[in-house]
This record gives C-alpha cells, structure tokens and sequence, in this order.
C-alpha cells in the first residue's frame, strides 16, 4: 500500500487521476517451484549474435519463436495530463532494493549498456503489459523492481521457452503453472496468459517472500532454482558458521547470475541517468493501454479479431495463451484488447449470435473413421465434437452427421497458433538434411538420439519441446543430420545414412529403431551376423522415411 500511496501523492496534488482497469481475477492455489535448466547458446534470427554473447553471461537462456509485433496501442487522446508520463520512470521511482557494488552486479549493468538495441527489443515487448504489470504489483504492495523480472526470465517475451520445460513472460514450468492457477489444454497455456501468469508470479513470489523471512534476495534465488535448493545452501553455511545471505550461498552458476541481472536493471543509474550514459531506454507511457473484455463462450480468433479492428496476429499477440485458432471452449473466457477498441469490441460482441462465433461443418462419418481422426481433421478435440452432439462416449456409426466447429480462415492466417510455431522451429535449418520420424509406442528422446546419432537437447530443441517431455504415438519428429544420401522409389523417400555405434547396440535394436531388416544392415555392411558390434564402429543404412 505505501508504494500506492507513494506515488499517487503528486498526482492528486495536481488534481490527476491514473485510471484503473479492470480486471477479472482467477483464484489459485500454491504449491511447487520452478526449475530452470541450463542450456547451450541458442541463435534465433532475431537476436542474432547479441543472445550468444548474452549467453556467456547468464542473460538469456529462452527461446523466441515469433517475432515482436506492432501493436498500435495509443491513439487516443487523453484528456487529463498525466505527471508521470513514462511507466519505467514510475517503476523506478518505487524502488526499494538496495543494489550492492559487487562485480557480478556490475559486469551484468555494463552488459546491458552495451546492447541498448537488445533493450529497445525488450521495451518493445514490453509496451502493451508493463502498465498492467506495475499496477498489479501496486496492488499487491510489491517492490516495482519485481516489474523487471521478466526482462530477465523471458526479454519480455509472452511465447518464449526454455528446454527446462519452462514458459511463457514469467518461465512458469507446467507443474507450477497449474499449482497456481495457470490451466493448461490442448487450446490454451495459461503460463502463456500474461494476466493469468502474472497473477500466478505475485502469488508465487509472495510465498516466497514470507517462506524466506522477508529476504528478496533468497525469494528471486529460490524462483530460479526452486526453494527447496536455497534452503539447502542456507542450512549448509548455518552448520559451518558462515554468512547466509545471498552472496554467501553455493548456488549453481545460473542463480549467481540471475539476482544480479535484476539488481542490474534496478540500479537507479541506468533509469534515472539515462542521459549520462547514453542509453537510449524507450519509453513506455503511463497508461493504461490494454483491456480485459470477457467475452462469455469460445469464439474464434479470426472473428474476434475482425470486430476488434485488428489482425489475427495482433489479436493473438496480445493474448498469448491460446494455443490454437480459437480460445478454450471451457474457458476462459476473455480476451485482451487495446483499451482504445475496446468499447466497440464489446458493442460488435452484444450484436452476435453465439452460433456466429464460430464456423461449422455437417460431417457425414465414412466407413473407418473414428472421432480422433475427424477430430483431427478439422483441427479440433474429440471433447468438443462430443459435447456439441450430445455424445456419451466415443461410438458413431458410418452415414452419421456430425456437427464440428472449424476454423474461418486457413491454418497458416493463425501464424501465432502452437501449431504455426512449431512448424516455423521444424523449418529451421540446423543441418545438411531433415529427417522426419514418426513416433512409435515406447520411444524416447534418448533411444532416438541414440538411433540417430544426435544429442537429446537438439533433437528436442528441433521440434519446441523440453527433454523430459513426452513423446505421443503418431506425431512425427524433425531430425537433422549431416550425412545422407536420398533416392525416389515409387511412393517412398529412401535415404541413406550413416550411423555410429553406441555402447548398448545390437543389430536387432537398430533395426528395430530405423523399420529395417537384420539381413538389410548385415548385407548393406557385409556384416558377419554373429560377431557383435563395436561402440564407434559406422553402419550405412537405407531408409524409408515415410515408414519410420
């Protein structure tokens, strides 16, 4: 409440009032931490070879799969002037950490002086949420500073992800996320939602804060590698007798830096003197420019966006969460909208029919097909057609009528969709040539990284998933290698590859993994069948890519 009372003094001295947005809360629940895996450099088109040098330093362990999008949040006029016009001065203004003269801490602020252009990204990112990120930490009497942290978790970044499973602006892990409050479906990642993540952080970071005795430090410590870990550290300088502040902790290489990154961007010299430093920080203005409309049932986000005046794609980039071409048909329900478009969404919304909402096809059900494959075909759930027909299990009967919603416009016009980003991260050239596996029951990232000789961390980087996630039955997987041959043979793609032997192999194993005969290898490697096989040792194999 002070830092409320703080900075709302000057405003009504001058007879100005901040307006107030509303917002419809979730209520959550608490319970574990999230972890946060290093990994090696990864360079995105975007961030180029700023992010590798970032890297070195513990700035950035994320990846970016969309680029920022302009969103034109500020057309109009407002009519009372507005003392503090600029959100990161506001930010800085509540400042209450004390930002020691520690090298770790300097070394990462004269990081970020040299790379203003990374910052202008950030700021970009930034733009449509700060105001409603500060105005939330205000309410909850939390320190602004707290309103740097996704800089430092995701560069601002709503579609980020780290291979430690982690997502979204505040790198909730799943586990976590669900814990508090952020629900997760097939359509919709609530650690993806800024307003269901950013609510899940306040109440995450408050646990933290009274489970360590008020200690910020050890708070943002234990939010990047979990409370569990700094409590270990604590109780081990305790029993030797030494100091247990942060700085005195055996933490891993990562968390040392983390705390540090944010006391960096909180070092009242960057914001206040800007000047003298020449740091072009970009300003962000003091209002709010986004709204929470609760738009009641699932709706497409091709036609929401048509009656909100934008594209699909700013539509989408200021709501994150849902996964596919529509929101989540049991919720929520609400979408963030710029503040100026806001009145004339709801009005467009009132004059619609729920059946407009979305679009719809009669399916006649073919011999063969069941609900998974229809499903499947319209890009929906199997939920979903059910419960729009009134179905009690998954029976349907050929000649049936189904009546399944679809999508308005073509997949590729949902470019932000979990879909369309994955696909654009399976496209990415990380080899000489791309092999596509098909999942099969009982495979795992180790036996295929194995299988093709290739590390777990890029095979799953490959395709937008974290190492320990799992591998459905069915969905295919990109692979990149860096020797093969290829040939047509009437419907199949043969291609060549060589393979090295791991400790553990056998012929039968390998055959298995590749849908490959014994006799195949043996002869295409003039192979004696009874002698075993060398770790090291190279095969030539000739596969049929549209088997495995």
């Amino acid at each position: 409440m002070k830092y409320i009372t703080a900075l709302l003094l000057p405003l009504i001295l001058s007879g100005c009032a901040l307006t107030e947005q509303n917002t419809k809360q979730q209520q959550i629940s608490e319970a574990s931490t999230p972890e946060h895996d290093e990994f090696a450099c990864v360079v995105s088109s975007e961030l180029g070879q700023e992010m590798c040098e970032a890297s070195g330093e513990g700035v950035l362990s994320v990846i970016h799969p969309a680029e920022p999008i302009e969103l034109n949040l500020n057309k109009e006029t407002v009519p009372t002037p507005i003392q503090i016009t600029d959100t990161w001065d506001r930010v800085r203004k509540s400042f209450t950490f004390d930002v020691p003269d520690r090298k770790r801490v300097s070394s990462q602020k004269n990081w970020y002086l040299r790379h203003p252009s990374y910052m202008k990204r950030v700021s970009k990112r930034a733009e449509p949420f700060l105001y409603y990120i500060v105005q939330e930490l205000e309410k909850a009497g939390m320190p602004t500073e707290l309103a740097l942290l996704p800089i430092v978790e995701s560069a601002f970044d709503p579609f980020a992800y780290s291979h430690g499973r982690a997502a979204g602006m505040w790198q909730f892990i799943p586990g976590t996320g669900k814990s508090y409050g952020m629900k997760q479906t097939w359509w919709y990642d609530g650690r993806r939602d800024v307003i269901a993540s950013t609510e899940g952080a306040i109440k995450y970071l408050q646990r933290l804060h009274k489970m360590f005795d008020g200690d910020w430090l050890h708070a943002l410590a234990a939010y990047n590698s979990g409370e569990g870990r700094v409590m270990r550290s604590i109780r081990k300088n305790k029993r030797r007798g030494k100091p247990t502040d942060f700085w005195s902790l055996d933490l891993p290489r990562e968390t040392r830096a983390y705390v540090p990154k944010l006391l960096a961007l909180a070092d009242i010299d960057i914001l206040a003197n800007k000047e003298s430093y020449a740091f072009d920080w970009p300003t962000i203005s003091n209002q709010a420019v986004i709204e929470i409309v609760d738009v009641g049932s699932q709706i497409d986000l091709a036609v929401a966006a048509k009656k909100a005046g934008l594209t699909t794609k700013e539509l989408h980039a200021l709501n994150p969460g849902y996964n596919r071409w529509a929101t989540d048909p049991d919720g929520p329900h609400r979408l963030v909208v710029p503040r100026r478009l806001a009145q004339e969404f709801i009005a467009a919304l009132a004059a619609t029919e729920p059946k407009d909402r979305l679009n719809w096809v009669r399916h006649k059900v073919k011999s063969g097909e069941s609900l998974g494959l229809i499903a499947n075909k319209y890009n929906t759930t199997i939920d979903v057609i059910q419960n729009i027909n009134g179905m009690k299990n998954n029976v349907i009967y050929a000649n049936d009528f189904l009546l399944v919603p679809i999508a308005l416009k073509s997949m590729d016009e949902y470019s932000l969709s979990a879909d369309q980003r994955l696909a654009r991260t399976q496209a990415e050239k990380k080899g000489a040539y791309q092999l596509t596996h098909k999942i099969k029951s009982g495979d795992t990232f180790w036996d295929l990284s194995r299988a093709y000789n290739v590390s777990v961390r890029d095979l799953a980087k490959w395709n937008g998933m974290a190492p320990r996630d799992p591998l459905i039955p069915g969905k295919e997987l990109v692979v990149w290698v860096n020797q093969v041959s290829e040939q047509q043979t009437d419907n199949s793609i043969m291609r060549t590859l060589t393979y090295t032997v791991r400790n553990g192999d056998s012929l039968s194993r390998i055959a298995d993994k590749f849908n490959v005969k014994i006799s195949d290898i043996t002869k295409w490697n003039s192979l004696n069948g009874k002698r075993y096989l060398q770790p090291g040792q190279r095969l030539k194999l000739h596969v049929d890519v549209t088997r495995t």
